[in-house]
């Protein structure tokens, strides 16, 4: 019984010695960019109302949620998503605000995924939301911004691939589809069978362009180029168009931002998470299957809690960013220099008095206490074993 109690539940993991240490420089990196930036730091609950990411939200699906009971019966969830707890607090605590919010956080998120793939359950996000700017210029700050980060945090090789969801709503609209026949559309993009798509595209005789329209998701990283061609198909179809106008303008500001190569164009992008009304995107690198960067625009989300605000966002996922980095052989500047201070009880005063006007310079010290049981030449030992610094005897 002992030894089950040593292991941790499937999808969650323990974090110690050099890794917690890299994890926590990590995120202090990501804060203080996030500072300079202009976002203000804010913490909410772990576990929310489960009508916080109810259906009507578009967050996590309710069967992927850790759902428990308070002592007077309201039903409790451990947040999947951190975007919809910080809509509520912006709509409670800035509702008469006129002028754009600013707020930035790192938490741990928690999704019960049945389908159990090497996936963890508990993630660490640190995330940045724009709240109160409907403009493409708030956008680009989001790319420019989660750009900057990674590259703080010591990435060199990675891809932002964006897209817009009225791209493809467009399609769907200007084609008269039913919502089943949409829903096989996006399970056969999510599987990347275009061919699918092709097909059912090819029964409904649509119009050339609207065609050529559907045939552009195809295309994985579409370029200004194609975007300027897909404008000119897609006169007729206004949403589409809008979509494609706006894509046009972000990059003309990431090029402002000087961060333009880092972004790519992807017409067939999808996101899991339904309150996304305008531009998204997501962030890939070597070294993970998963995305590292998620966000995007989520215009009608501080509605549900009364408050009438467009907003911009985006998390970075630092257990996917740590492994990536790791299996780049990327090393996070963790400063854990040590210093030991070995004593015994007749130097004890001595031993505490260095170690205090060391500690008042910064430096990390140690007190290791000599007795029957733990000997001078076992602390040697341990200290070579665990590199530490410099060690000191008062005996």
């Amino acid at each position: 019984m002992k030894q089950e109690l040593l292991h941790t539940p499937e999808g969650v993991r323990d974090i110690y010695n050099g890794e917690c240490e890299q994890k926590i420089v990590l995120e202090d990196n990501m804060m203080s960019v996030f500072k300079i930036y202009g976002y203000h730091p804010i913490q909410t609950p772990m576990f929310e109302f489960f009508d916080i990411f109810g259906k009507q939200i578009g967050s996590t699906s309710a069967k992927d949620l850790y759902k428990f009971f308070d002592h007077e019966g309201n039903t409790l969830v451990l947040r999947p998503d951190i975007t919809p707890s910080i809509a509520r607090c912006a709509s409670k605590y800035f509702m008469d605000e006129v002028t754009p919010i600013r707020l930035c956080y790192i938490g741990n998120t928690f999704i019960n995924n049945k389908n159990y793939q090497g996936r963890l359950k508990e993630c660490t996000q640190a995330g940045a939301e724009l709240i109160g700017d409907a403009s493409v210029d708030a956008d680009a700050e989001m790319i420019a911004l989660a750009i900057h980060s990674l590259k703080n945090a010591g990435l060199t090789e990675f891809q932002i691939s964006v897209g817009h969801v009225d791209y493809l709503g467009g399609l769907f609209e200007a084609a008269g589809m039913d919502e089943e026949t949409e829903l096989q559309v996006k399970d056969f993009i999510n599987n990347k069978n275009f061919y699918g798509v092709d097909e059912i595209v090819e029964k409904l005789d649509l119009p050339q362009d609207l065609v050529e329209l559907f045939g552009m998701l195809h295309e994985y990283a579409v370029t200004t180029d194609t975007l300027k061609l897909a404008k000119e198909k897609a006169k007729n179809y206004q949403k589409v168009y809008d979509a494609l106008e706006h894509m046009e303008q972000l990059h003309s500001i990431l090029e402002m931002y000087q961060v333009e190569k880092y972004v790519s164009y992807e017409l067939a992008m999808l996101s899991s998470l339904e309150y996304y009304t305008g531009m998204i995107f997501a962030g890939y690198t070597f070294g993970t299957g998963e995305a590292i960067v998620k966000g995007g625009r989520y215009d009608q989300l501080l509605n549900y809690f009364g408050k009438d605000s467009a907003a911009t966002g985006f998390v970075i996922v630092i257990d996917q960013l740590m492994a990536a980095l790791s299996r780049q052989n990327i090393k996070i500047p963790a400063d854990i220099a040590q210093t030991w201070i070995v004593y015994d009880t007749a130097h004890q005063v001595n031993a505490i008095q260095i170690a205090e006007k060391l500690r008042k310079t910064g430096e990390c010290v140690e007190l290791m206490k000599v007795t029957a049981d733990t000997t001078k030449e076992m602390y040697e030992d341990a200290a070579e074993k665990q590199n530490v610094k410099d060690v000191i005897y008062c005996l």
